[in-house]
């Protein structure tokens, strides 16, 4: 089962006003940070290839990177399927990115079969790819599906997030934070958006360590 999708402005809210009815922190939270965004994007290939790209480096060096593969034309499944890990690194790939990138044009992942698949599903397929992990796929489904009742667990702005507006001693983890939103269904993707956006907000106040 798919459960519901988030397509506009219009369904985020409505996951904020359940959030803030059920939780009294999200209803403190929300003043603070404002208009939430939708933040959906296009699902398929190039959702994910992106994603790769930026792992684990600033959102300047992977947009620098991401204009000189558009500039080569090496954004496409056909495309990175049949050019070279040399022709990647060229493009401003690590050695170990060029081959996810590969891998990921090579796995032969039906993306039209993804939108109808039920989310554990198509994080399980996703994280079969090599480069994919729980992270990737899960932002993957949030974003380019949709999916309003997906939590990435494992970010760290996220479990940041979590400890400042809960009050905790310290971070959660990843399984401590999953346990925890588990109280924020149906809509933990927009608990998120809350969290990420309130992580900002203290973060530029307070500053956060």
């Amino acid at each position: 089962m798919v459960g519901r999708i988030i397509e506009t402005l219009d369904c985020v809210a409505e996951g904020a006003a359940w959030l803030a009815a059920a939780e009294p922190r999200f209803a403190h939270a929300l003043p603070l940070v404002g208009a939430l965004r939708l933040r959906r994007q296009a699902d398929g290939f190039t959702a994910l290839l992106d994603a790769i790209v930026g792992q684990q480096v600033s959102v300047a060096s992977a947009n620098a990177i991401w204009a000189r593969m558009e500039a080569a034309g090496l954004t496409g499944q056909a495309e990175i399927a049949a050019t070279s890990d040399e022709d990647l690194r060229a493009a401003g790939l690590s050695r170990q990115k060029a081959r996810y990138a590969r891998a990921l044009a090579l796995a032969g992942i039906d993306f039209d079969a993804l939108r109808a698949a039920p989310d554990a599903e198509v994080v399980a397929t996703l994280v079969q790819v090599p480069g994919i992990g729980t992270w990737t796929a899960e932002i993957y489904a949030m974003f380019a599906l949709g999916r309003a009742d997906v939590f990435a667990a494992g970010d760290l702005a996220l479990q940041e997030g979590a400890k400042v507006l809960f009050g905790l001693e310290k971070r959660p983890s990843e399984r401590e934070l999953r346990a925890m939103a588990q109280v924020w269904s149906p809509w933990r993707s927009v608990a998120a958006r809350i969290l990420w956006a309130y992580y900002h907000v203290a973060k530029s106040r307070e500053g956060i360590r």
